[in-house]
């Protein structure tokens, strides 16, 4: 199980694994307005379905939150 851990006060979602992060950072704008900006998964990690877990998880908050969704991240700009 993937477990993603919101880290609000640095602006980004993490994934633990084996002492290494997948991060998912995001910026927040005055405008009510959200920017998936960066996707970073360890090439040890990578094909096991971690961003995509990131950036689903983030998306959730966002909308949650109200927060008008965009994304500067090519990754994350694929599920919006």
């Amino acid at each position: 199980m993937i477990n993603v851990i919101h880290q609000s006060q640095n602006q980004q979602f993490v994934v633990q694994q084996d002492g290494q992060e997948a991060v998912l950072t995001y910026r927040l704008f005055d405008t009510n307005q959200i920017d998936f900006h960066s996707t970073f998964v360890p090439p040890e990690f990578r094909g096991q379905g971690i961003a995509e877990k990131l950036v689903r998880t983030g998306i959730a908050w966002a909308k949650e939150q109200g927060y008008e969704l965009h994304a500067s991240c090519w990754y994350a700009a694929k599920f919006l």
